[in-house]
């Protein structure tokens, strides 16, 4: 494992030395994470977001696991887009909660330029609160890109979802190259990149992979790594084959594998637990956090699907004695008394 080095991010991996990391012995591999991530960061801070779902359901994508998109009956009803006020209104809750990061995500195939002005004021607003400012919308422009980027946006979101092999069985209306064509135009506006995608979906481990082998090999490694946990919604393709087979969608040492592989391939990232953390047991969650993850989603809800409350994530940051990031460390006399 000479190969990784936390102060010089790679680009140049195969996709046969990512999977030959996933095959590791799991405490070697685990080991080998957490030491790139004691490198990058402090081991006891973890980033907290909040998404709030500004424009529900309606979407023209048939992304296989989605509640909001039109292709699929989950009783999700298409709303409109919310007002400026009204989200901004719901940053400064998030604010106030603890959140150090606001993302707004639009159920869309691609951004229109009419709703340009509105999300102008979105962003304006929840930057005026303080918080770093994040959006999903879909695919952009190179224009968007840059309006975006100059209505004070941080990061934007476009999900690769899984590996290029396996795209084809999770969507088939947006290829896997536009949605690399998104992240440049993201990249060449100078804004910040949240990229990742989706486990559990009946890929493969090759599968996984893959994904991770796409991320680390962009020209810049994203900015921000979510990784997603399927959570099985009824009435979609991919969740409708989770219940029917009675299965959890993803083994949870195999979810810390793809923790640990995404932290040692993209060092300098923040590696996020998402969707699906509301099922994660606190012994999982913990050796995520230990395995290189150090970034959530808080705030009961991710989009339209849950995630643990204020006071679960409280408890566990104090049971784990971990700390927001930025927050000032407890003072040793204090920890002496304790």
């Amino acid at each position: 494992m000479s190969q990784i080095n936390a102060a010089a991010p790679r680009h140049d991996w195969t996709l046969d030395q990512v999977e030959a990391l996933f095959d590791l012995p799991f405490m070697e591999l685990v080991f080998q994470a957490a030491s790139v991530h004691r490198a990058g960061f402090d081991p006891s801070e973890v980033q907290l977001s909040q998404l709030l779902s500004v424009k529900t359901g309606g979407c023209a994508e048939n992304c296989g696991y989605c509640s909001q998109s039109a292709h699929f009956k989950t009783g999700l009803k298409a709303e409109k887009l919310m007002d400026a006020e009204v989200v901004i209104a719901k940053a400064r809750q998030a604010r106030d909660g603890g959140a150090q990061r606001f993302c707004m995500g639009a159920a869309w195939r691609e951004l229109k330029d009419r709703d340009l002005p509105k999300l102008a004021a979105m962003i304006g607003g929840v930057k005026a609160l303080g918080l770093e400012t994040c959006a999903t919308l879909g695919m952009l422009t190179p224009d968007q890109a840059k309006q975006l980027k100059d209505a004070g946006l941080d990061y934007y979101n476009h999900n690769l979802d899984t590996g290029p092999e396996y795209y084809g069985q999770v969507v088939t209306t947006r290829t896997y190259q536009e949605r690399l064509d998104t992240l440049a135009h993201v990249r060449d506006a100078g804004m910040s990149t949240c990229c990742g995608g989706i486990v559990g979906m009946g890929e493969t481990r090759r599968d996984r992979a893959g994904l991770l082998h796409q991320l680390a090999t962009l020209p810049s490694h994203p900015d921000s790594l979510p990784i997603n946990g399927l959570v099985p919604v009824s009435g979609t393709p991919l969740g409708d084959k989770v219940l029917a087979d009675g299965t959890t969608a993803i083994d949870a040492i195999e979810f810390v594998r793809t923790i640990a592989v995404a932290r040692i391939v993209c060092p300098r990232s923040m590696v996020r637990l998402s969707a699906g953390r509301d099922e994660m047991s606190r012994e999982l969650q913990a050796l995520c956090f230990l395995a290189g993850a150090n970034s959530i989603f808080v705030g009961g809800k991710l989009l339209t699907t849950p995630l643990p409350g204020q006071d679960e994530d409280s408890k566990l940051f104090h049971d784990l004695d971990l700390r927001p990031m930025g927050a000032k460390a407890p003072a040793p006399e204090a920890v002496a008394a304790e």
